[in-house]
């Protein structure tokens, strides 16, 4: 019993376990995690401000509109000194159609629609300066009570900058934006503001995914999209965005003079027997083109060698039909 008599006057009764109590506790490391969308027009720059904040290539990128078409996570963990740290999960979503109705337009709007539920933070990605019916489109989306940043992205194109200030208020007027990041992807020191200003946002809970991953995406599917990028950016404008690719085949083998080695059977698939001539390109230079810069990019990705085999198949009408859209795996 702590009684005047076994103890100092004036003095604070000792702990019940013997200890110091001008010995700190030993806090646990702090985790954060949460999931943040990043939404958007299509081509406003969000698959690249994507693969800025994971720190690696995870989804593809082109010119082209509508070039990402599905849900595609990006992982990003940044530990601290005491064992603790955050985990980012970024949702990157296909751009928000709303020139066209059909069927694969459905799907990647369905897409859109469901990443942005549930999350903790939402990116909306805009071209610093702009603002247009599409953008306004994907803006009446936002949910209430999720905090969204608006991100002026492409700030390295914008050559009067002291008009971005008036833009800026009236994007407040139009909602309650939780904060304003005008960036540009391509700057790292850009990416890193944006990386702490989203820090703020995410709760305090156990990381999901282990330290070195980056996207919970698989091999197979990654290859299906490196595919389908190099076509878009070999082919251009003449081809339509509707031309898919398909991963007929994906086998892993074990080589002597290799270590890993990855074999990959890929469909194209295009709409008219047009668009297969112009893939396929004189004596088959474009779509040999293709099946190499593919191989190249898959070889850094997954640290292995790759033997890739391309063909091209026509299907009319494949993007308007649902049963077909599903089964070229479109949600």
């Amino acid at each position: 019993m702590n009684t005047p008599e076994n103890r100092a006057a004036g003095a604070d009764p000792a702990p019940p376990d013997g200890r110091n109590d001008a010995e700190p506790l030993s806090a646990e490391p702090v985790q954060r995690c949460g999931l943040i969308a990043i939404v958007g027009k299509p081509n406003v720059g969000k698959s690249t401000l994507l693969n800025a904040l994971v720190g690696q290539k995870i989804s593809i990128t082109s010119r082209k509109a509508q070039t990402t078409r599905h849900r595609i996570t990006g992982i990003r963990t940044l530990t601290n000194e005491q064992g603790g740290g955050t985990q980012f999960v970024f949702v990157d979503t296909p751009g928000f159609q709303t020139k066209h109705s059909a069927a694969l337009n459905k799907s990647l709007n369905k897409t859109v629609l469901g990443a942005i539920d549930g999350v903790d933070l939402i990116l909306f990605v805009v071209e610093a300066g702009s603002f247009t019916l599409g953008d306004a489109k994907v803006l009446s989306l936002l949910r209430a009570g999720t905090p969204a940043i608006l991100v002026a992205n492409k700030l390295d194109t914008v050559h009067r900058r002291a008009e971005v200030a008036p833009w800026l208020r009236d994007m407040q007027e139009r909602h309650p934006f939780a904060e304003f990041v005008p960036m540009s992807a391509k700057q790292p020191k850009d990416v890193r503001r944006l990386l702490q200003i989203c820090e703020r946002y995410l709760p305090e809970q156990p990381w999901w995914y282990s330290e070195d991953e980056l996207t919970d995406r698989s091999e197979k599917f990654l290859a299906s999209e490196v595919v389908r990028e190099k076509l878009f950016r070999l082919t251009g404008d003449e081809l339509p965005y509707t031309s898919t690719v398909v991963i007929d085949q994906f086998k892993e083998e074990k080589s002597r003079a290799h270590g890993r080695m990855v074999r990959i059977a890929a469909t194209i698939v295009v709409e008219r027997d047009g668009h297969k001539a112009m893939v396929i390109g004189e004596k088959g230079e474009r779509l040999k083109r293709i099946g190499t810069e593919a191989r190249q990019e898959l070889e850094k990705l997954m640290d292995c060698k790759v033997f890739i085999e391309l063909w091209v198949k026509v299907r009319s009408g494949w993007a308007d039909d649902e049963a077909r859209v599903r089964s070229f795996g479109y949600e």
